[in-house]
């Protein structure tokens, strides 16, 4: 495989979009690049190897925002628990014989 030396604009377009995106891998892919090439690029641009860190780049993980995502999630993670028990308790009405199959 050859070795190829991106420009330092290019690194950091593809972490800027990384950083956005919040998605390495697809960057990578989209870029044909190594995933963890891209986070490798994204870990140096944050410890300031790329010189001045851009912070309205950076994602803020404050508490406040991970709780909020949180509950979120968990709020979506019920509603998935609830609408499972919903179709089995169908499955069990309409074809009982189904009901042992999917336990």
């Amino acid at each position: 495989m050859k070795r190829t030396k991106h420009s330092k604009e290019f690194k950091i377009q593809v972490i800027k979009e990384s950083l956005e995106t919040g998605k390495t891998s697809v960057v990578a892919r989209r870029y044909e690049l190594n995933p963890n090439m891209v986070c490798r690029w994204v870990r140096e641009y944050k410890n300031g190897h790329f010189g001045e860190v851009d912070v309205s780049v950076v994602p803020d993980l404050d508490s406040k925002q991970l709780s909020n995502e949180n509950d979120q999630l968990k709020k979506l993670l019920g509603e998935k628990d609830l609408e499972i028990a919903v179709l089995r308790d169908l499955i069990k009405k309409k074809n009982p014989h189904l009901l042992k199959k999917l336990r």
